[in-house]
Formats: C-alpha cells, sequence, structure tokens
C-alpha cells in the first residue's frame, strides 16, 4: 500500500472524524471542507486514482458509492447532494488514493468549477 495521508487515516496513525466505516472502506469529514457538508470515502485498498481500476475493482467502485449513499443518508443530506472523484492532476487531485467527495447542505451550482 503506498503511504498517503489516508492510508495513515485507515491506520489510526493521523486521527479523522470518522463516520462511518466498514470493512471495504471509511468516510469521515474533510479538514478543508467546501460545502457545509463535506465527507471523503476512501476505500481500505489503494487505488492510486479511478484512472488505474481495474476490471476486479469493480464490486469496491460499487460498494463506495452504495457506501456514499448512505453516509449521505445519515449526516441528513435530505435536499441532494454531489459525489465527486477527482482523476489526475487537472481533475483536482491532490491525494493519490481514490475518493469520493461527498458535498452538500447547500445549493451546488453547474458547471462545478
Amino acid at each position: 500500500m503506498t503511504d498517503t495521508i489516508f492510508t495513515k487515516i485507515i491506520r489510526r496513525e493521523i486521527p479523522a472524524n470518522i463516520v462511518y466505516e466498514d470493512d471495504l472502506c471509511l468516510a469521515f469529514t474533510d479538514i478543508n471542507p467546501q460545502a457545509p457538508t463535506h465527507i471523503l470515502v476512501i476505500p481500505k485498498q489503494s487505488i492510486p486514482k479511478l484512472e488505474e481500476a481495474k476490471d476486479d475493482d469493480q464490486n469496491l467502485l460499487g460498494h463506495l458509492l452504495m457506501a456514499a449513499k448512505k453516509v449521505a443518508k445519515e449526516v441528513g443530506l435530505t435536499n441532494g447532494y454531489r459525489v465527486v472523484i477527482n482523476n489526475g492532476e487537472d481533475g483536482g487531485q491532490t491525494v493519490y488514493h481514490l475518493h469520493l467527495h461527498i458535498l452538500g447542505g447547500r445549493y451546488l451550482g453547474w458547471p462545478p468549477g
């Protein structure tokens, strides 16, 4: 596993406000929120970016989306939310461990940026 801030959170070497965890993933609040609710969902298996996911990762990727749905419901995002995956430098990815952003708690305009 490549050592990133996220792998250190998984190993509990860095504290995080964890809001959900199961055998395959972990969700925690973002330390630099871009919306009133900003939660990251990360797989415990290290995949640097979506572009590097393999066919064998299909079930895990689906699991991450279902976890995002559960988390959004648990934190009360009943009026909608956005799920974002940044991929690579031009996509705005800064931590090279695949992660989903759940953004909500306010109207999110389009286009996003």
